[in-house]
């Protein structure tokens, strides 16, 4: 692995642990849940595979319009770049062009993968200062169009 490689996975360290995930809506309502009143409505987890070579992130989610999912995350041996590989209990595959710098993260799907290309997506998150919370929106964008806000998303740290 190179240098660049291997710095771009030690970068994704702070993501790992057990993360409680809250969804809200443009009405500014929070998504709805089929979980117990004190439950959360979705969790996530990332976690180092294979060697620390991958990072995974499993999501559960007792919301039933929403799916569970699972995503592999590699780094780009030669640019230090990075790709989340995501599927779901839909069945849906898609690939992600990730960035992760000073704190900030980005996901984007703009161009055809797995599944077909009915819209783009991206999505941009913030680590809080303290690195327990990410802050982060959900964007769609239909043939070409402006991009249109989907839903807030908002991860903290369990525990």
């Amino acid at each position: 692995m190179t240098e660049n490689g291997s710095e771009a996975l030690a970068r994704l360290g702070v993501f790992v642990g057990e993360w409680v995930l809250e969804a809200r809506f443009p009405d500014d309502q929070p998504a709805p849940s089929n979980a117990k009143e004190d439950s959360p409505q979705a969790r996530s987890r990332f976690e180092w595979a294979l060697d620390g070579k991958f990072l995974l992130q499993r999501t559960e989610v007792a919301v039933a319009e929403a799916p569970d999912s699972l995503a592999i995350v590699r780094a780009d041996l030669e640019t230090g770049g990075y790709t989340q590989h995501y599927y779901d209990s839909r069945g849906v595959v898609r690939l992600y062009a990730m960035t992760f710098a000073d704190g900030v993260w980005t996901l984007a799907r703009e161009s055809p993968d797995f599944s077909p290309l009915d819209f783009q997506q991206r999505f941009t998150g913030t680590f809080g200062q303290d690195g327990n919370t990410i802050s982060g929106a959900w964007q769609t964008r239909l043939n070409g169009a402006g991009w249109e806000h989907d839903f807030d998303l908002t991860y903290r740290r369990a525990g």
